[in-house]
């Protein structure tokens, strides 16, 4: 095939990708508008009824999505599937690959909800600014773990020798939990908190739903300016386990991407109905440390032990469910 064939070729998938991602990038603003615009336009304290409505809302919305997927592939819309390793059934296994991908990001965001809830109860964020702050701190968070998962996914094209080190990463990270202390926030000491403080001005009182106040003539930070910020730092922390994660699945980066933004947008609502259940579910966290043991020692024998994408999601439910069930049982004692 002539030389000018081979680049118009390339040139035309390249376009047709542009424009998936393009139409996935303006679903998720009006995503975002829909949620702050509408749904969210008035401040107020979200019940555990209306957490539990919203977050159905926004696991129908993935699931939608997933169906989406399905069809993509299937009929190589944009060229995806063609570009990737799915050349058998590849609609039914580039769903079974999201629905996967979102899974594993869902449940390993439940540990930013722990760290969330102790942050709001130490800098005593009224519960009514509380979607404010978790809409602005998870809209920085799909910018940094977008950004991250593009790089990630070039390390690996480039690298594959790098699968072996994301998986110690996260059965170091596992042990880091079950050895680790857990112990609670303290301002005074944390080194984020020490820095900003001395870079800019911080006031310790609230100025209603406002992230900047004056003290004096000076410009200063609020309170939930300081928990915003901490959180996308903890953020981007809780990535570095789950994003790696991920690539144990599928290393297709529209499915990676997407599966992690979806798993992210549905986490607000999310965060109200788990806060209301942690004394409920206190096992899940420990099905967390499973969870990141099982995918880190599949990433470190990946060359010899192949399981496939739906006997994975299997172990991946028992594993969360074991939680579940254990802590309902425990909590019958």
């Amino acid at each position: 095939m002539p030389k000018n064939c081979i680049f118009a070729q390339k040139n035309k998938r390249s376009m047709l990708q542009v424009e998936a991602w393009a139409i996935f990038v303006v679903i998720v603003c009006l995503l975002l508008a829909l949620d702050l615009g509408v749904l969210n336009k008035k401040e107020h304290i979200m019940s555990t009824k209306e957490a539990l409505l919203m977050t159905s809302f926004w696991v129908f919305i993935a699931l939608t999505f997933n169906v989406l997927v399905y069809f993509i592939y299937q009929n190589d819309w944009f060229e995806l599937a063609s570009h990737s390793k799915h050349l058998v059934n590849p609609g039914k296994n580039a769903a079974l690959e999201f629905f996967t991908g979102y899974i594993i990001e869902l449940s390993l965001s439940f540990d930013n909800v722990f760290v969330i809830a102790m942050l709001f109860a130490y800098f005593k964020i009224p519960q009514k600014y509380q979607h404010r702050v978790l809409f602005w701190g998870i809209l920085g968070a799909l910018v940094f773990r977008g950004a991250m998962i593009v790089v990630g996914t070039a390390l690996i094209n480039k690298f594959s020798w790098i699968m072996y080190i994301f998986g110690a990463l996260l059965i170091f990270s596992a042990l880091k939990m079950i050895f680790g202390k857990s112990d609670e926030f303290d301002a005074d000491r944390n080194k984020i908190v020490r820095w900003i403080r001395k870079v800019y001005p911080v006031s310790n009182e609230f100025d209603g739903n406002k992230f900047f106040t004056r003290i004096g003539d000076k410009r200063a930070l609020t309170p939930l300016m300081l928990a915003l910020i901490i959180i996308e730092c903890t953020d981007i922390l809780f990535a570095v386990d789950s994003i790696p994660a991920i690539f144990v699945i599928t290393q297709d980066p529209f499915i990676v991407i997407t599966s992690n933004v979806f798993a992210i947008l549905g986490l607000r609502s999310m965060y109200f109905v788990l806060v209301s259940m942690l004394n409920k579910f206190r096992y899940l966290q420990k099905s967390l440390i499973v969870l990141l043991l099982f995918i880190g020692v599949k990433m470190l024998l990946m060359e010899v032990w192949h399981l496939p994408v739906h006997i994975s999601l299997l172990i991946i439910v028992c594993i969360l469910g074991a939680g579940v069930v254990v802590s309902v049982y425990k909590d019958r004692d």
